[in-house]
C-alpha cells in the first residue's frame, strides 16, 4: 500500500475512544505531539489521523493553533479531499433536501450533520450564501465553490464570513462574492409567505430556516389572538401569524434596518394588523407590562445568549428573566413559545429556567420544537442539535361550578 499523501497526526493512548464512538472533533491535548508535532502541520490542511498504535482513523482538517485542532472529514483514509469529494457530499445533501422540500429554499449544508464540519450553506433558489467557520473549510472554498457551480449552476455564491467561530479559528470577518452576482435583497418563500432578506448586512446568512416548522405549527394558535414577537428580525414568525388570523401583532427588535425590512415584508404579504417597536427586548417587555398590555400568544426566540462556556451563568439567568417577563404578559389560556439557539444551553437547563419562571402561575408544556429537517443532527455530535423550543400553555381559572363543553 502506498504511503498517505497527507501528513500524520497521532493520538495519545486511549484518546481515540470518542472518535470511534462517532464524534468528529479532536482536541490539541489529545495529540501525541512528541511523535507528531502539531506545529509541523500547515494550518487549514488535511492530515491523516491515527490512533496510538498507528491505525488509521480517517482524514481531518487541521488548525494547530486552536484547542479544537482537527475536524474529521472522512473515516476512509484513502480518499482524496478534492473537488470530487465535495461534489459527492453535496449531491448527498441535495438528494435529501429534494425529498423534503418542493421549492429550493432551505439549508443545503448543515456542518457536521451533513459531513462538512465548519461549513454552512443556505440556498435561496438561484443564490447560495456560505459561512466557513473553520480554517480548513475556508481554505477549501475554491473546491467547494467549483463543486456547487457544477451541480447547481447558481446565479451567485456569497461568502458571509463573520462570527465568533471564525475569530476562534484566527480568521478575519469579511463578505465576498465568490461567483456570479448577489442582489442587495434575496427572496424566501416560506409558510405561504414571501420575504425579502439582506444577505450581506442581515444576521447569519440573512434568514433562519431552522424555525420553519415551529412557525408553521404556531399558525394553528393565531386565529383571533393578540400576538407579541419579542425578537422579530424581518418577520419570520410575525408575518405568517398575522396572516393566519391574529387580531393584532406586535413585533419587537433592536435592529432598525431589520424592522425596515419587516415592514416591507408585511406590505408585500398584505398584512395590516402589525405594529413594530424598535428597542431592547427586555426594556420593551417592562414597558409593555407597565402599560398593562397583555398578549394571547408570545414568541420568545432570542439570539444566542450563551456564546461560550464563560457566558453560561449570566446567559442562563437571562433566559430565566426573559421567560419570567413573557409570562407576566401572557393572558390566561395563552401560549408562549420559548426557544434557545445556544448550543451551550442544553434542553434540561432551559426547561429548568422556564420552570423557575413559571412558579408564579399554572403553566403546562404542551409541545416541543427543534430545528427543521434541513438542519440534520449528527447522532454522535450533540453540538449539532442546538435549537430547543417549548410550547407553554397558561391554564385558565374557571369560575366555581363552571362546566366545560366541547
Amino acid at each position: 500500500m502506498s504511503a498517505s499523501p497527507y501528513p500524520i497526526l497521532r493520538l495519545r493512548p486511549k484518546e481515540d475512544r470518542r472518535l470511534r464512538a462517532g464524534h468528529l472533533w479532536i482536541y490539541s491535548n489529545e495529540i501525541d505531539v512528541q511523535k507528531t508535532p502539531l506545529t509541523a502541520i500547515a494550518p487549514g490542511s488535511v492530515c491523516r489521523m491515527e490512533d496510538a498504535q498507528g491505525k488509521a482513523l480517517g482524514l481531518a482538517h487541521v488548525n494547530p493553533h486552536t484547542l479544537l485542532c482537527a475536524r474529521l472529514l472522512s473515516r476512509d483514509p484513502h480518499v482524496s479531499i478534492d473537488e470530487g469529494f465535495y461534489r459527492t457530499r453535496l449531491q448527498q445533501a441535495l438528494l435529501m433536501r429534494g425529498h423534503l422540500f418542493s421549492a429550493p429554499f432551505y439549508r443545503l449544508v448543515h456542518g457536521e450533520g451533513d459531513g462538512f464540519p465548519g461549513l454552512i450553506i443556505d440556498r435561496y433558489e438561484d443564490y447560495l450564501v456560505l459561512q466557513a467557520n473553520s480554517l480548513g473549510m475556508d481554505r477549501d472554498l475554491p473546491m467547494i465553490t467549483a463543486a456547487l457551480q457544477s451541480l447547481l449552476r447558481p446565479a451567485g455564491i456569497l461568502l458571509k464570513a463573520s462570527g465568533a467561530a471564525r475569530r476562534l479559528e484566527g480568521l478575519a470577518d469579511h463578505v465576498e462574492v465568490l461567483f456570479g452576482h448577489i442582489p442587495e435583497r434575496l427572496e424566501v418563500w416560506e409558510n405561504d409567505c414571501l420575504f425579502q432578506v439582506d444577505p450581506r448586512g442581515g444576521q447569519k446568512t440573512g434568514w433562519f430556516y431552522d424555525h420553519r416548522a415551529n412557525r408553521r405549527r404556531l399558525r394553528d394558535f393565531a386565529q383571533g389572538r393578540r400576538i407579541l414577537d419579542c425578537f422579530a428580525y424581518v418577520g419570520g414568525f410575525a408575518i405568517p401569524l398575522a396572516k393566519a388570523g391574529a387580531t393584532a401583532v406586535t413585533a419587537v427588535d433592536s435592529s432598525a434596518p431589520a424592522l425596515v425590512i419587516l415592514e416591507e415584508n408585511a406590505q408585500r404579504n398584505e398584512v395590516a394588523n402589525l405594529r413594530s417597536i424598535h428597542g431592547d427586548a427586555m426594556e420593551t417587555l417592562h414597558n409593555l407590562r407597565d402599560r398593562g398590555e397583555q398578549f394571547d400568544l408570545i414568541v420568545l426566540d432570542p439570539p444566542a445568549l450563551i456564546k461560550s462556556k464563560k457566558d453560561f451563568k449570566e446567559g442562563s439567568i437571562a433566559y430565566r428573566r426573559f421567560n419570567d417577563m413573557a409570562m407576566r404578559l401572557l393572558t390566561p389560556g395563552g401560549i408562549l413559545f420559548s426557544a434557545s439557539c445556544s448550543h451551550h444551553l442544553n434542553r434540561e437547563t432551559l426547561l429548568g429556567q422556564i420552570a423557575f419562571a413559571a412558579q408564579r402561575g399554572d403553566y403546562q408544556i404542551i409541545g416541543e420544537g427543534g430545528q427543521d429537517m434541513d438542519h440534520p443532527v449528527h447522532p454522535a455530535v450533540p453540538e449539532s442539535n442546538y435549537l430547543k423550543g417549548f410550547f407553554i400553555h397558561r391554564q385558565e381559572e374557571l369560575p366555581e361550578e363552571a362546566e366545560v363543553t366541547t
